[in-house]
């Protein structure tokens, strides 16, 4: 009687056995994970919430505008006489204001090409050309600072007769820059070199015209 209950316990226990089917939670399943990549995870889980998160989307947005090579006719800011001008960087020595005396570098820009530079100006009995920066008054009228005499630099005898002529635009243009400021500013036929044209600009274009800003002189008294 014992040995009868002895073995049909060991057959019920053998096929409790047989038919048990553990339960596995597949999410508790180990993955193997190179070193590599385990690293990889660790840093764009830790590394790149504190970098979106540090920058500001203001100031990335203004870097990302500044950056494109094709500005937005709607980026530009107009001057008080209607000029359309975008600055390309914010300077931060002292502002040009009207009646001050400015340097500046200048680029005429049409179809890609640089057509009339500051930094090509010539010396005078020489072939050579230098960058020379060119001087005027904001508010100005235009070219009565290229009656000036000769001005003997490092580089040779110079003089703003044999400058490259700027655009009338350029005056009123550089009109609240501050020194290290680049600014572009989208010059018109009437306000740039109107029927006549300047070199490869055909007459009645409207061109790109970059500025830079090196040196600001306050009138006296102010």
């Amino acid at each position: 009687m014992a040995s009868a209950a002895s073995s049909c316990l060991v057959k019920t226990s053998l096929q409790i056995s047989l038919s048990y089917k553990p339960i596995v939670n597949e999410a508790a399943i180990p993955i193997s994970v190179s070193r590599r990549s385990a690293a990889a995870i660790f840093i764009s889980s830790t590394v790149m919430p504190f970098t979106l998160i540090s920058i500001c989307p203001q100031e990335s947005l203004a870097r990302e505008r500044r950056n494109r090579k094709i500005i937005p006719l709607e980026d530009y800011k107009t001057t008080s006489d209607g000029l359309k001008y975008f600055d390309l960087v914010e300077g931060k020595g002292p502002t040009a204001e009207k009646g001050s005396t400015v340097q500046v570098h200048f680029d005429c820009v049409y179809n890609k090409i640089t057509a009339v530079s500051s930094r090509e100006s010539k010396i005078l009995a020489g072939n050579r050309t230098i960058a020379q920066p060119y001087e005027f008054k904001v508010g100005a009228t235009p070219g009565r600072e290229r009656k000036r005499d000769y001005v003997d630099n490092p580089n040779g005898l110079f003089s703003a007769q044999a400058a490259p002529k700027p655009p009338a635009a350029m005056y009123s243009a550089v009109e609240g820059m501050k020194v290290g400021g680049k600014r572009r500013v989208i010059v018109p036929p009437e306000a740039g070199y109107g029927k006549k044209g300047q070199n490869e600009i055909p007459p009645n274009t409207t061109f790109e015209l970059n500025l830079e800003l090196l040196q600001v002189t306050r009138p006296e008294g102010k």
